[in-house]
């Protein structure tokens, strides 16, 4: 199955959190942060958005930081998704 986000949604897969510290450290489950860095799996067309022109500016395949807790997340054939606003994404990681 494939999904094509809508105007200026953007479909995102989480980026797995590093397993140990710098200093060598494993974390647990319950240490470990929510991930806030992602990569981008569809990108919608951007479009007239409550009458505003949306320009997309982020593409498939870009690592971006997005913010806590932000878009709705969703599973598809076992794999875990989140569908956000591109305003909700705060940069894009290089």
């Amino acid at each position: 199955m494939t999904i094509k986000p809508l105007l200026d949604r953007v479909v995102i897969k989480m980026v797995e959190p590093e397993e140990t510290t710098k200093g060598g450290i494993i974390l647990t489950a319950a240490a470990k942060e929510k991930p806030q860095v992602a990569e981008i799996v569809a990108v919608g067309e951007g479009g007239v958005v409550d009458g505003n022109e949306v320009k997309m500016y982020v593409k498939v395949g870009d690592k971006v930081l997005i913010s806590k807790y932000s878009g709705t997340e969703f599973k598809i054939d076992g794999e875990e998704y989140t569908i956000l606003k591109q305003s909700d994404i705060l940069a894009v990681v290089e």
